[in-house]
């Protein structure tokens, strides 16, 4: 394998879902990936027994395998923080972001991880409004919101925007060495700080087609809340960026971002 590749799987509440997940890591699956690493904010339901049962089953495929939960509830955001810097000190060249609600599926960016068509691009994003997607679950007016919301922002953005952030998504070390996302709120909307600043920052990205499935999955997000959060984000970008993506020393940044180390496949 030319690239060392991290599987980051960020767990809240989904005690039924996880396990699906990690069951779809297959021996095809370890042919292209070294590591998983799945990072617990905080659970209630149970699910840490359930997610290190699956975790070992994932390492007899011969894939390393660590679940850690954070020290303190730091949302979204925040678990994407503690996988960015995990990634960075462990010495991975790419990490892949797959949320553990079971909505995507890994094996939809294995034939580009085979094909290495990540190559060359600093984010290598799942889109599940593309041609070549599926939505499972999602209703037409969601469907229709959801492609205005990317039209909005691709006009806003200057550039094509499929989808502001779904939950499976590779990164490479080199775009993220400078920890400029230290600075991003830890909510849910993470990831569309994290898009406008690949736009702001001329970074280069593309996106892939996914398969995306809604059933027994809980959101955590406030529809309302985000979407003016967004509003917010779109009009910063657009005429005032730097007061956007400037500070680089706030009071997110300064946070410990402390972790605990709950299982460690042996071959680690």
């Amino acid at each position: 394998m030319s690239h060392k590749i991290l599987v980051f799987i960020p767990m809240y509440n989904c005690a039924q879902q996880v396990a699906r997940v990690l069951g779809k890591f297959d021996s095809r699956v370890a042919n292209v990936v070294d590591a998983v690493l799945v990072v617990d904010n905080g659970s209630t339901d149970g699910g840490l027994p359930i997610a290190q049962t699956a975790l070992e089953t994932v390492s007899k495929e011969g894939i390393r395998a660590e679940l850690i939960q954070n020290d303190e509830n730091v949302s979204l955001g925040g678990s994407h923080k503690v996988g960015f810097n995990y990634m960075q000190k462990h010495g991975f060249d790419y990490m892949i972001v797959l949320h553990g609600d079971d909505q995507g599926s890994i094996l939809d960016i294995v034939p580009h991880l085979e094909s290495k068509a990540y190559e060359g691009v600093d984010a290598f994003l799942g889109a599940r409004f593309m041609s070549g997607s599926s939505l499972q679950g999602y209703s037409a007016l969601r469907i229709f919101l959801n492609r205005c919301c990317n039209l909005v922002c691709s006009i806003v953005g200057l550039r094509r925007i499929y989808d502001i952030g779904s939950g499976l998504n590779m990164y490479s070390r080199e775009f993220l060495s400078s920890k400029f996302y230290m600075s991003f709120p830890n909510n849910m909307n993470f990831n569309v700080y994290l898009l406008f600043y690949k736009v702001y920052s001329a970074s280069r990205f593309k996106y892939f087609p996914i398969t995306w499935r809604e059933d027994d999955q809980v959101s955590n997000a406030n529809l309302v809340k985000q979407g003016i959060e967004i509003l917010k984000i779109l009009f910063l970008f657009r005429f005032f960026p730097k007061r956007l993506y400037g500070d680089v020393d706030n009071a997110v940044s300064k946070m410990a971002y402390t972790s605990t180390s709950l299982y460690r496949s042996s071959d680690d």
